[in-house]
């Protein structure tokens, strides 16, 4: 376009465009013409000459076809050969008041920005990434422990340490505080005897915990495509703690970044807070529930893990006894029966043997199968849990505070027009005012915005809950050891 742009054409635009993109609709576009009063061929040739591409018009092809339909509708046949004419301003089309058109405007469907389109297996496709344990002893007790850190997407392993992941924890809540940022393990035992048993599991059980956190980080639809993300798993340099809080830096948290945040409110459905009180009451529930079954579950797999034990050393026992060389006394009236025994015990230890192997499996199954997966929905329940928490004591608190420090200042305003002081205060309160509208304008948009993200959240838990289908199709009902019993031979 030679000429120079006419404001109307601005205002046409900003009327028209939508919220949540820089683009206009083709079909709110198409509305647009039918307020031109021109014939159908006219319409048809502005449309030829008009670009678009996935359903959208730019802000410069929008611009063209208002100077071509200005230019029909002085009699002209629009064409782009026309506009290269139009060195001064460009011709102005007759569509009404900028104000009216705004009507034209599509809003985007709230379930479109508002629901997640997610299922569990495309949940579970997006990465799987193995943590693997690094020991290096330096003295009497463990003093430093590494992982190897291994992602299926990425396809490549790197290496990490404890403090890695507290440090990622921290960047990636500072970025997504309005969404469930798993919690990590303790990096230390509590305080109490400290054995190397109790040593070894603490350490095994910190690892299948920070393999619980990273694989529900890189599986959420928001985090998995971040660049902290993406920096932790495949960053190998010297220093990846640097890099992370320079990547935060350089991006900054959610709400800045967002394109929906500020429009949030028009979103969200009028009964969003009745919506969010019952979504959490029903979540804590399930919580507690999942969290006995867990339990339960739990002392289930030691059980089959100590029955294996049992049975393993009942077996070496009957070895023992069948593999008893001592000589039988001359006046023993059964030594033949004795003799017959031995041998049938030394035989039956084996097949206990077997039967210890096939419960300590079932143990396993039990643990990895059902404890681990109970465990990864209830790191996830329990992140809901936390993200409601920092929704109440975060941004609502700080919003209500912000509101009653401007009551504060508004009473003083008052005080300052019926008492007279000097010019300059009362200016350096008038500014402090607006300083404190804008910070509530802010916290509002980024109350809304949380409870945005609360709502999708909200359906990310019962996204993940069919995980726990699996589980419970995993015959623990009847406790393993009856099924072992029903192979022990009869002697």
């Amino acid at each position: 376009l030679s000429g120079s742009v006419p404001a109307y054409y601005r205002e046409v635009y900003e009327a028209i465009r939508c919220r949540t993109d820089e683009r206009v609709q083709v079909e709110v576009f198409q509305r647009l013409l039918q307020r031109a009063n021109l014939s159908k061929a006219a319409l048809g040739k502005i449309a030829e000459h008009v670009e678009s591409t996935d359903g959208f018009l730019t802000k410069l092809s929008l611009y063209k076809a208002l100077a071509l339909i200005a230019l029909a509708q002085q009699g002209k046949q629009p064409s782009p050969k026309l506009l290269e004419n139009c060195i001064q301003e460009l011709p102005k089309p007759q569509l009404g008041e900028p104000s009216d058109l705004s009507t034209l405007r599509m809003q985007p469907a709230q379930e479109d920005v508002l629901t997640l389109s997610e299922t569990l297996d495309r949940l579970l496709a997006r990465d799987t990434v193995q943590v693997e344990l690094i020991p290096e002893k330096k003295g009497l007790f463990l003093k430093h422990v590494e992982y190897q850190v291994t992602s299926q997407h990425y396809k490549i392993s790197v290496y990490r340490r404890y403090s890695d992941f507290d440090v990622f924890h921290e960047v990636l809540l500072q970025r997504y505080a309005y969404r469930m940022v798993p919690a990590l393990p303790p990096k230390r035992m509590l305080k109490g005897v400290l054995t190397s048993v109790s040593e070894r599991e603490f350490i095994e059980g910190r690892r299948r915990a920070l393999a619980r956190f990273i694989n529900l980080v890189a599986r959420h639809p928001f985090f998995s495509q971040d660049e902290l993300v993406k920096t932790f798993l495949t960053f190998s340099g010297s220093d990846v703690q640097t890099k992370l809080r320079d990547t935060y830096k350089k991006t900054g948290d959610e709400f800045m970044t967002n394109r929906t945040a500020t429009l949030a409110k028009e979103y969200l459905p009028t009964d969003i807070q009745a919506q969010f009180s019952s979504s959490r009451e029903l979540i804590r529930n399930i919580h507690n529930s999942f969290h006995k079954l867990r339990d339960r579950a739990e002392k289930m797999a030691e059980r089959s893990k100590e029955n294996a034990t049992d049975l393993l050393m009942f077996g070496r026992e009957l070895s023992s006894l069948g593999s008893d060389a001592s000589s039988i006394p001359s006046f023993a009236s059964s030594q033949s029966t004795w003799g017959a025994m031995r041998q049938s015990l030394k035989s039956l230890s084996v097949e206990f043997a077997v039967l210890s192997d096939k419960a300590a499996q079932q143990g396993r199954r039990e643990e990895d199968d059902v404890v681990e997966k109970l465990n990864v929905f209830l790191d996830l329940l329990q992140s809901y849990r936390d993200l409601c928490e920092r929704h109440e004591k975060g941004v609502l608190h700080e919003h209500q505070r912000a509101l009653h420090k401007y009551g504060v200042m508004k009473r003083q305003m008052m005080s300052a027009t019926v008492q007279p002081k000097e010019q300059a205060s009362v200016e350096q309160l008038e500014s402090r005012i607006v300083q404190q509208e804008n910070a509530i304008q802010t916290m509002e948009l980024r109350n809304y915005f949380s409870l945005f993200c609360l709502h999708q959240e909200t359906q990310l838990i019962f996204t993940y809950l069919p995980i726990t289908s699996h589980i419970l199709g995993i015959p623990l009902c009847a406790p393993s050891l009856f099924k072992i019993k029903s192979h022990i031979p009869t002697l």
